[in-house]
């Protein structure tokens, strides 16, 4: 089998002792953004599996939209990612 030649890891541990590699990552044409999806970039990115740079190009993202959901996960976890909780969490 043949193996892309990559920057960075190929898989990392997360502190739950599961493991996150770059093949659960999202398809770069993703244009369905659900919560799970969601938290595997936000995951990918604060743990080192890839760059923030490259999670915003790949996923044509903006920054201000992975920062929403890098501090919405960081305040109140994973499930403030869910389009149904975001009024619930929102703080103004």
């Amino acid at each position: 089998m043949y193996l892309k030649r990559v920057e960075g890891p190929r898989q990392i541990t997360l502190p739950d002792g599961s493991i996150l590699s770059r093949a659960d990552l999202p398809p770069p044409d993703t244009r369905r953004w659900v919560a799970s999806r969601k938290a595997v970039v936000v995951k990918a990115v604060s743990h080192g599996l890839i760059l923030r740079a490259e999670a915003l190009e790949r996923y044509a993202l903006s920054d201000e939209e992975f920062d929403l959901w890098c501090a919405a996960v960081e305040a109140h976890g994973e499930n403030a990612l869910k389009v149904t909780a975001i009024q619930k969490y929102r703080q103004l």
